[in-house]
């Protein structure tokens, strides 16, 4: 190779290297739908959402099964096409981004989360840097090791904020459900994208361990980042998201402030199940009960029975 041809070879992969995004000031809208319809299988299942995901803020996305939280986390996260409307990422359209720009500005975690081979947890965490590859400043003295060290850094403390790393060397597929889940968390974290797009994250968790999510998604949000999260605990939505979006037959029926959004009258219409919303004693924080039948078991005797109205 002769040196003029080396040289455009360098100039080329200089050209190609992804560029790393800015972190953008509390409020800016790091994705956003506007006028956002998607169809799936013929049928409508997004229709004129207008919604944005802002730097420093925690979404959570809530409604009835079908109401199409994880198609709108979907067409967010660039992964489903919009019939008409735009998504915008960073500012840009969506489709405007390579593959390799994406990955640095959003990372996605599904529902569920699985593997056909035998990586070790700490591989599984360790995909969440490929993104980053290639990312320096070409040619520098120790780039590489450099590189290394931030990858490793990133995926250390991913897996200690996930508590995985007690089972760094155990196979993927042979930990149970919840810690899947968490691994699969920690792979987004090690990502480090400004942009995290979580569906169902506590799902498979049990009590302490989603407290443990939710207080990571606090903590990414208050280090700048935007996070949306599709929830179906309504309690969790409460406590620790700054906004709540209710979706409803594939449309927004409200947008706002957990106390704002969290009402009676809207949740019974939009789950068709009455409910009522009280406020935490201690907290003030809104506490979404069902209102349930009058008929309901009680205890006579030691013995079950039932109370009629």
């Amino acid at each position: 190779m002769t040196a003029t041809t080396g040289s455009a070879r360098h100039r080329f992969l200089r050209r190609r290297r992804p560029t790393v995004p800015e972190r953008r000031p509390a409020g800016t809208a790091v994705a956003e739908a506007v006028g956002l319809h998607v169809r799936l299988g013929g049928r409508a299942v997004l229709a004129g959402i207008d919604l944005a995901a802002r730097a420093g803020e925690v979404l959570a996305l809530v409604g009835p099964n079908g109401a199409g939280k994880s198609t709108l986390l979907a067409a967010l996260a660039a992964d489903l096409p919009a019939a008409s409307g735009t998504v915008r990422i960073d500012g840009r359209p969506a489709g405007a981004w390579a593959a390799p720009e994406l990955a640095l500005r959003r990372a996605v975690l599904p529902q569920a989360a699985e593997l056909s081979f035998p990586f070790t947890v700490a591989e599984v965490v360790a995909m969440g840097r490929a993104p980053w590859a290639g990312t320096g400043v070409a040619g520098a003295a120790g780039a590489a090791d450099a590189d290394a060290d931030a990858d490793g850094e990133a995926v250390a403390r991913a897996m200690a904020a996930t508590e995985v790393s007690g089972f760094a060397d155990r196979p993927f597929t042979a930990l149970s459900g919840g810690e899947r889940a968490r691994v699969a968390l920690a792979r987004v974290l090690a990502q480090q994208a400004p942009l995290l797009l979580l569906d169902e994250p506590t799902a498979a968790l049990d009590l302490r361990h989603q407290e443990l999510v939710l207080r990571i998604c606090r903590e990414r949000a208050a280090a700048g980042d935007a996070v949306v999260a599709v929830l179906h605990d309504l309690g969790l939505a409460a406590a620790y998201a700054d906004r709540i979006a209710v979706l409803e037959g594939g449309r927004i029926a409200a947008d706002g402030p957990p106390a704002k959004v969290l009402r009676a009258d809207l949740l019974s219409q939009v789950y068709r199940q009455p409910v009522e919303v009280l406020p935490h004693p201690q907290s003030g924080i809104p506490m979404v009960l069902p209102v349930r039948d009058a008929d309901r078991p009680t205890v006579r005797n030691g013995h079950f029975g039932l109370t009629s109205a």
